[in-house]
Parts: structure tokens; C-alpha cells; sequence
């Protein structure tokens, strides 16, 4: 049987720090905070903004590589959390994204940070 939208979010609840900081189950503590560092910084720049699915996005295309890879890093970790969360509860990873997204990810979004809406647009909270 389906568990309930208040399941999938009380599983990544459990993992909202993994969530947060993007970062991989089993990476060292410091390319966690390295990687969380770096993705903080391009969300204040504008660079870097997060998704309607769950996962970071580059809101302008000339983000260097240290942020491309610190975005990829933090995407990956959040794919596992999302993974798992999806298989407890009986649904898609998508969905389990998605989720995140409305009940974790987007009130955290502090003013002046970017975000992409259900249309695919890029938005300043």
C-alpha cells in the first residue's frame, strides 16, 4: 500500500541533513562543508538556485567548475536520500523530490536566492 505525502516527508525529514547539505551518505565531513560552502556562495551570487524537483540548478550557465562539481556532489547525495525515501514509501524518486522540494527545500530559500517553479522558470524569492 502507498504511504501518505506526510511519509515521504518524515523520511527525508530524517536525512534533512544530508538533504541540506547535499552531501553524499559516506563522504568525508570536510567536501561536505567544502561543497556546501561553494553552492552557498553561487546561491547568494545568483549563480546557483534550487529546483522544483528536488535538486540544485545552475540558474546562469557560466558557473565555474568548482561550483559545477559542488552542485553535482550535492545532487548526488540528494538522488540517494531520494532513492530511499522512495523505496520506503512506495513511490517514485521523483516524487520523493519533489516533495523535499515544497515541504524542506523551498522554505529555507532566503530572500534574493533563485528558484525554478513548476513552469521552469528561474525566480528571486
Amino acid at each position: 500500500m502507498k504511504k501518505t505525502l506526510f511519509s515521504i516527508l518524515s523520511a527525508v525529514v530524517v536525512s534533512s541533513a544530508v538533504l541540506t547539505a547535499g552531501a553524499a551518505l559516506n563522504a568525508p565531513a570536510y567536501a561536505q562543508s567544502a561543497a556546501k560552502a561553494t553552492v552557498d556562495a553561487a546561491k547568494a551570487a545568483g549563480t546557483v538556485g534550487e529546483q522544483s524537483d528536488g535538486y540544485l540548478g545552475l540558474v546562469k550557465d557560466s558557473a565555474d567548475a568548482a561550483t559545477k562539481a559542488a552542485v553535482d556532489e550535492i545532487n548526488a547525495g540528494r538522488a540517494r536520500v531520494y532513492a530511499e525515501a522512495a523505496a520506503k514509501n512506495g513511490v517514485s524518486p521523483a516524487a520523493a523530490g519533489a516533495s523535499a522540494y515544497t515541504n524542506v527545500i523551498f522554505p529555507k530559500v532566503k530572500a534574493g536566492e533563485y528558484y525554478k517553479d513548476d513552469s521552469g522558470n528561474w525566480k528571486r524569492k
